[in-house]
């Protein structure tokens, strides 16, 4: 069985990715400060089915010292590691001007620096077995800019820089690595949005709706997936058309 770290499983997207990809044959490992009733619930909901299997192991991913101890644990239990996805990440909304600094740091932090330290570490497991998968989940507004994301937004572009520059590092190894851009899913990151807010999202995609985590979720097991093997150094964007 593939092992496979979802970061930020515990809730909302991450949850959906790591339960979609433990009932699609994965040993899924989701990483989150604390478990959630809604993960103990997938949990128990996974394992009669008898097909992949979900654990959960808490991590705080801001404590980047710690993560080269967190990845020799987890393959001393599990074995290597097929697949990782970057998922974990701060949603902090503000005008750039009235953000404190400190706000600004830890979405760098958690967004940035702790994916990349992540993947350092996890790609040495991938390099040994000449194979494996990773997967950003970066965002539309790394594109398209949206008022009030500014700092969110250039944490969610430097992972789609990162895509494209590791590709080609590791491709000669067997590994891909591709970004998944969703649009605003309906999660709780995207609770805050005014009623009206969601009806203009709405309105400007091209399928008439907001994107649905499973959207997202099944992207992210294509790109695992041995019909992906080709695919690397993309981003592959999941909105409902709202960039169409």
């Amino acid at each position: 069985m593939l092992n496979v770290i979802v970061t930020g499983g515990s809730k909302g997207l991450g949850l959906a990715i790591a339960s979609t990809l433990a009932s699609g044959g994965y040993r899924v490992i989701a990483i989150a400060r604390t478990a959630t009733a809604e993960l103990r619930s997938a949990v128990a909901a996974i394992e009669p089915e008898q097909h992949g299997s979900l654990h959960f192991r808490a991590f705080d991913l801001a404590d980047t010292a710690a993560i080269a101890a967190l990845v020799g644990g987890l393959r001393k239990e599990f074995g290597p590691i097929y697949g990782l996805v970057n998922n974990a990440g701060l949603g902090t909304a503000g005008v750039l001007t009235l953000m404190r600094d400190e706000q600004i740091e830890n979405l760098a932090r958690l967004n940035t620096i702790s994916p990349i330290i992540l993947s350092k570490y996890v790609l040495r497991s991938m390099m040994v077995e000449r194979a494996g998968r990773i997967v950003n989940i970066s965002s539309i507004v790394a594109s398209t800019g949206y008022s009030g994301l500014s700092a969110y937004a250039a944490t969610k572009a430097s992972l789609i820089g990162f895509t494209r520059s590791l590709a080609r590092e590791v491709g000669p190894l067997g590994i891909t690595v591709n970004a998944i851009a969703p649009g605003f899913v309906d999660t709780q990151m995207t609770h805050g949005l005014s009623g009206a807010q969601r009806e203009q999202i709405i309105r400007r995609s091209a399928l008439r709706r907001m994107v649905d985590v499973d959207d997202v979720a099944g992207s992210v097991e294509f790109l695992l997936s041995e019909k992906a093997r080709n695919i690397t150094g993309i981003t592959l964007t999941v909105d409902a058309g709202n960039t169409a």
